[in-house]
């Protein structure tokens, strides 16, 4: 992957004049490449990685294995889109194993994000069975910790 990949996915709100400054190039050279990568598809989107329990938000997420029946001539990735597509799903993987996808899910409650389960997803036709996971407490988000340690200098203690 291109070093200017690397660095934004690393930190996406660097400046071109920053990225410019670290990869020792024009900064307009810099932009043309992001344009490029974002009319390409290659670069889809930013994100913010929030720290949730500090702003008080309380959302319900769960992860989902399901097992699917692959359609003949789409295989998984028509019923992969098709679950992708509702505004509960977070991320949806094709995974290897003993489930086929991977939901990610988020609600406002348990019951909501039940209720997804039960009549939206487990209603699909081709969906076999799911099992929910709830997540409890994230520690790690996209590489990034949760609660980054904190260095604290202090004075040695001499006897």
């Amino acid at each position: 992957m291109e070093q200017l990949l690397k660095l934004l996915r690393e930190n996406a709100a660097l400046t071109p004049a920053q990225l410019a400054a670290l990869l020792n190039q024009p900064e307009a050279e810099i932009a043309a490449k992001i344009k490029a990568y974002e009319r390409d598809e290659v670069i889809l989107g930013y994100r913010t990685i929030l720290n949730e329990e500090k702003l008080g938000v309380d959302l319900v997420r769960a992860v989902i294995e399901v097992k699917i029946t692959p359609e003949r001539g789409g295989g998984f990735d028509r019923l992969a889109e098709r679950i992708s597509k509702y505004d509960e799903v977070n991320s949806c993987y094709l995974m290897s194993g003993a489930y086929d996808l991977l939901v990610v899910v988020e609600g406002e409650s348990l019951k909501e994000v039940a209720m997804f389960v039960s009549e939206k997803l487990s209603t699909i036709q081709g969906v076999v069975s799911t099992a929910t996971h709830f997540m409890l407490k994230p520690y790690k988000e996209q590489g990034v910790l949760m609660k980054p340690e904190r260095h604290e200098e202090r004075l040695a203690v001499t006897p």
